[in-house]
């Protein structure tokens, strides 16, 4: 086996993973709330050092590395947390999260089956019943369930998300904040769901009526890092073209007697 050959097609495999991750990243630059995501690697000897020096399945026995591959190892692909711009709507029911911490969200999927989400994503609406809710229609949960106001009333939100009507506060919106943001995972239509292990916290956020935070994702910089991964496939691209000529030479010319 050439094993040239297979170290540029993993590089290849890598470079096509690390644009499908940047691609979705530029289609959700605008959209509210988003965090965007990144990719890892590892080249080979880090991943044979790493296994040399594991001792957890069996300490200070030799064992079999399995199949080797000189190319690259594909890692995990990672979240971006950090805050995103505020955008002033002026509109009440568009709320930004500064600091940690996720809306919660009672999330009905096609099937009908209802379970808790969460999001970055503040705005929301009210339905004709005064209940708040996503975009979606998803209702948003405050700290005694579902929130419902009184759709005709004068509302206004403060920094610790008590809502206000007349005077009086007539609900809070419950914010979710977690240890470890590595336990939750992407579920579609920009909610977060929780894995196995996840441990809440008390969130460090304040509200911000009025605004919705934008998308962390930098255009420029995502679009110089799509050229160098064009850069990077195409010189991988051009490793697999010349071994194929080497080999076509071998087997048609060197091979004949």
């Amino acid at each position: 086996m050439v094993k040239g050959l297979y170290t540029a097609y993993t590089g290849l495999l890598n470079e096509q993973r690390r644009m499908d991750v940047i691609t979705n990243n530029l289609a959700n630059s605008a959209t509210t709330g988003y965090k965007k995501e990144g990719a890892t690697s590892q080249a080979f000897d880090e991943v044979l050092a790493y296994k040399i020096k594991d001792n957890l399945d069996a300490p200070f026995v030799s064992r079999r590395l399995g199949g080797i591959s000189m190319g690259v190892k594909m890692g995990e692909t990672y979240t971006d947390y950090s805050q995103g711009a505020m955008r002033d709507t002026g509109n009440t029911f568009d709320i930004a999260i500064s600091g940690s911490g996720f809306f919660t969200v009672d999330f009905t999927n096609k099937a009908g089956v209802e379970s808790t989400k969460y999001t970055r994503d503040g705005s929301f609406t009210l339905t004709k019943e005064g209940y708040l809710v996503t975009k979606d229609g998803d209702f948003v949960q405050g700290t005694q369930g579902d929130i419902r106001v009184d759709p005709l009333e004068e509302t206004s939100i403060d920094d610790m998300g008590n809502i206000y009507q007349n005077g009086q506060i007539v609900a809070t919106i419950l914010i979710t904040d977690f240890e470890d943001y590595n336990y939750l995972e992407h579920y579609g239509e920009n909610y977060y769901q929780p894995v196995e292990g996840a441990q809440e916290r008390e969130p460090d956020a304040l509200l911000l009526s009025g605004y919705l935070e934008a998308s962390n994702v930098q255009v420029v910089s995502e679009m110089v890092d799509m050229i160098a991964i064009s850069r990077a496939y195409e010189t991988n691209q051009k490793i697999v073209q010349t071994y194929d000529s080497s080999l076509q030479i071998a087997a048609n010319d060197l091979g004949k007697v």
